[in-house]
């Protein structure tokens, strides 16, 4: 069973001279070193309490800065509450609105069925997210959900109650708007709707499983049993899923060697790169190499249905397979937008890129349900969850 709860959140109390943008940013994994030195230079800034280890990787002094805001008023404690967060975006030239309900999570095992992951994680982020939750009991940041509905009639009952709290629109053009759901009744029939749904993990796997992790730590605690969770619906027309582009950094393995092998593993065909640009849909994946080549590639065969998945097939194939990637090397990076990886193979900053066709909700679902993980990195859901908006307190 689902247990999606409203609770006590914590959330920015706007001093004089103050907006919501000294509060909140990005979650903290795509923040890059200079954004994060001007996010850092507002002292109130979330990232200076996800983003601010003590020298031994603890959270310490984080969370006494926690503390200090809680009791100098800089943040302000709400009745039990949902909370709505919607965002407007661009998204190839078409405007989109996503809506997401925000409440705590109870976590459980993925074996019990209930709440269902997509991709594989990295250890060693899991490390240092427990350590902050060790050292904070709180949830700074959310979990991203999917779920399959609260359907017409609840939704249009939520639309006539929420109270709008923030607004905020990015150097991307992302407007945010933040908003509360406090009318109890309301509150319950929406746990009450979740409790016999299921719900995929959308963004937040590290997140969640660190936070299944600390549960586990201290059973004791009815309140540390739970996930903070933003969840949209499957259906909400805004939920927009782009692909996450490969760059390989190929160490001394040359291009035509790389070319070589690819092509006695999968079909390639070599195209220019418009033609990739425009063809892509028909063919699994494609690649640009460093000297212009491109290809485009199928598999020769399909052992499996995740072979049908073009995340999967490349890491097989290409990654594994011909640069022998592995999770300790650093020889791969990743970029969600296709202009941004044809600038850096332009500029000759990597030796390859694998280029990617944007994944299916259907088939995401389907190969999760089957409790097949799939790659990490292999969704990049837009707009992300930005962090700083709310905060679940455990303590």
């Amino acid at each position: 069973m689902v247990v999606f709860l409203p609770f006590k959140g914590y959330r920015p109390n706007l001093r004089a001279g103050e907006t919501i943008s000294d509060r909140i940013s990005p979650p903290y994994d795509v923040i890059g070193d200079e954004e994060l030195k001007t996010l850092q230079s507002e002292k109130l800034n979330v990232t200076n309490l996800t983003l601010a280890p003590d020298a031994d990787g603890r959270y310490r002094a984080a969370r006494k800065r926690f503390g200090a805001m809680i009791a100098n008023g800089a943040l302000i404690c709400d009745p039990p509450s949902f909370y709505i967060y919607e965002q407007i975006f661009s998204d190839g030239g078409e405007e989109r609105r996503r809506r997401g309900l925000v409440g705590i999570l109870k976590t459980e095992s993925y074996a019990e069925g209930n709440i269902i992951p997509h991709e594989e994680t990295f250890s060693k982020v899991r490390a240092d997210r427990l350590n902050l939750l060790r050292d904070m009991e709180a949830h700074l940041e959310s979990i991203f959900g999917i779920f399959p509905g609260l359907g017409e009639e609840l939704s249009a009952e939520v639309l006539g109650q929420e109270r709008l709290l923030y607004t905020y629109v990015g150097r991307d053009g992302v407007e945010h708007r933040y908003y509360r759901l406090e009318d109890p009744d309301l509150c319950m029939r929406i746990t009450e709707r979740l409790k016999d749904q299921k719900v995929l993990i959308a963004d937040g796997h590290h997140r969640y499983e660190t936070a299944l992790a600390y549960s586990s730590e201290n059973p004791g605690s009815p309140s540390k049993q739970y996930v903070l969770c933003t969840m949209v619906a499957a259906d909400d027309p805004g939920l927009a899923i782009w692909p996450t582009h490969r760059l390989i950094d190929a160490g001394d393995i040359g291009e035509n060697s790389a070319v070589k092998k690819i092509e006695k593993a999968m079909r390639t065909e070599e195209v220019t790169l418009r033609e990739l640009e425009e063809r892509l849909p028909e063919h699994l994946f494609g690649m640009i190499f460093r000297s212009g080549r491109c290809l485009l590639a199928d598999n020769r065969e399909i052992p499996s249905d995740l072979y049908r998945l073009d995340t999967y097939s490349a890491q097989q194939n290409v990654l594994y397979g011909v640069y022998k990637s592995d999770e300790e090397k650093s020889d791969v990076s990743y970029d969600a937008e296709l202009p941004s990886v044809e600038r850096a193979m332009a500029e000759k900053r990597h030796d390859a890129a694998i280029v990617l066709n944007r994944p299916s909700l259907d088939m995401i679902w389907k190969l999760a349900e089957s409790g097949r993980r799939m790659p990490k990195k292999t969704t990049y859901f837009f707009p992300k969850i930005w962090s700083g908006w709310v905060f679940y307190r455990m303590d």
